[in-house]
């Protein structure tokens, strides 16, 4: 939790009092106001949205920007119509991202659901549920981390579709390539 950025106390029923500072003395009622946090949020956004943002940034104005991350028609104007660079982003986001990216943005990790073994190996690996893109046959493999073929899915419910009884459906981050 981040430390409150002022507090308000009161002693006795007197009216309450505004400071920034934790009050050394005892008070009747000590409440933790705002905290840096809620005066100024984050914006989560994925490398991938960070990327596009700063090349905006410095190639572009900010109504160009916004139409970039947003939809048109179904089709996104940066990248494939899946593609939705947008994601949970609202506009005010983008433009205060857009305004202040060094205190503003928090890069988060791209998430996706994986299929593997419950349990690891003697050597400690797990098994990682990995598809042939040409001809899907699925298979398994150890090495999560250097399989391009290893399968993501963006559902738990289509990861719970593949996996059985030694399997498990996971939530992890997308380990860049």
């Amino acid at each position: 939790m981040t430390e409150p950025v002022a507090y308000r106390f009161k002693r006795n029923g007197i009216n309450w009092v505004y400071q920034e500072n934790e009050p050394k003395i005892n008070w009747d009622i000590i409440e933790p106001l705002y905290t840096a946090e809620q005066l100024h949020p984050r914006v989560k956004m994925t490398q991938k949205q960070y990327d596009r943002l700063m090349w905006d940034k410095e190639n572009t104005d900010l109504l160009t920007c916004l139409g970039y991350f947003l939809e048109h028609d179904g089709v996104n104007k940066f990248g494939l119509p899946s593609e939705n660079l947008m994601g949970f982003l609202k506009q005010e986001d983008i433009a205060r991202a857009w305004l202040n990216p060094e205190e503003t943005i928090e890069i988060v990790p791209t998430m996706k659901w994986f299929v593997r073994s419950k349990k690891s190996d003697k050597d400690g690996y797990y098994w990682w549920l990995t598809y042939n893109s040409v001809n899907f046959v699925p298979d398994y493999t150890p090495y999560k981390n250097v399989s391009s073929l290893v399968k993501g899915f963006d559902t738990k419910e289509e990861a719970e579709l593949w996996t059985n009884p030694k399997t498990e459906a996971v939530y992890l981050p997308v380990e860049e390539k």
